[in-house]
């Protein structure tokens, strides 16, 4: 990722979740929620990793559902991550990390989470390279994104309002305006599901199943690396 982009991350750290409570209308925790009910059984013992975790939404809305895993939320963004360690429930580690060259070793976690960050990696390919090492045979990953839209609806929505009331509410809530314009300009120059699908079988994932919410405006992508398990 580029250091433009976090630094823009680093500046909208301390209003980053109630903009995206704000912006979604709440329901960027039900999407949270709902893609979290897609991973597996993870009991004590098993391991998850939140990539481009943030504020820790994500991981959270994993233990809600009662996952018990050793959790770790990676990301690139130092003030991203110490808003994650102040909030009720929050117990995994903490690791600042570039997303295409993790500190870990291979075959480590048996589920990855990533919410709304493929879209910021300089490289796709590569990072979903490094998920699929980073997975244990029959492991899952589960993606949480806005992708380039592919339907009437969200073509209109991503390319008329949401280019200009994104930037515009941002700044009014008190953001940074550009973080709100680079959000809807990253999606309409992003892949579609479809087309991510495609990437993840051709890195080496199967079964690779595409979940759309509220009209597409957001896509849920659950793929399982091959081998024990799957």
């Amino acid at each position: 990722m580029s250091v433009a982009i976090r630094s823009m991350f680093d500046s909208i750290a301390g209003r980053y979740d109630a903009l995206n409570r704000i912006l979604s209308l709440g329901r960027d925790l039900a999407w949270r929620r709902k893609a979290a009910r897609l991973l597996p059984n993870l009991a004590r013992g098993s391991s998850l990793l939140d990539l481009c975790g943030g504020t820790g939404d994500f991981y959270l809305a994993a233990r809600r559902m009662g996952m018990d895993a050793f959790g770790v939320v990676g990301d690139f963004s130092r003030p991203m991550l110490m808003r994650a360690r102040s909030k009720p429930g929050f117990s995994g580690a903490l690791i600042e990390m570039d997303a295409l060259r993790t500190p870990f070793g291979d075959a480590k976690f048996d589920a990855v989470l990533c919410g709304f960050g493929m879209r910021n990696l300089l490289q796709l390919g590569a990072g979903l390279r490094e998920i699929h090492r980073l997975l244990k045979p029959g492991g899952v990953f589960v993606t949480l994104e806005f992708f380039r839209p592919d339907t009437g609806f969200t073509r209109f929505f991503y390319r008329v309002p949401a280019p200009v009331f994104l930037p515009l509410w941002g700044w009014m809530l008190g953001s940074r305006r550009e973080a709100y314009a680079y959000l809807a300009g990253s999606v309409l120059g992003f892949h579609s599901p479809g087309e991510y699908a495609a990437f993840c079988r051709e890195t080496g994932f199967s079964r690779v199943e595409v979940t759309a919410c509220d009209f597409g405006i957001v896509h849920i992508v659950k793929a399982i690396k091959e081998g024990q398990g799957s």
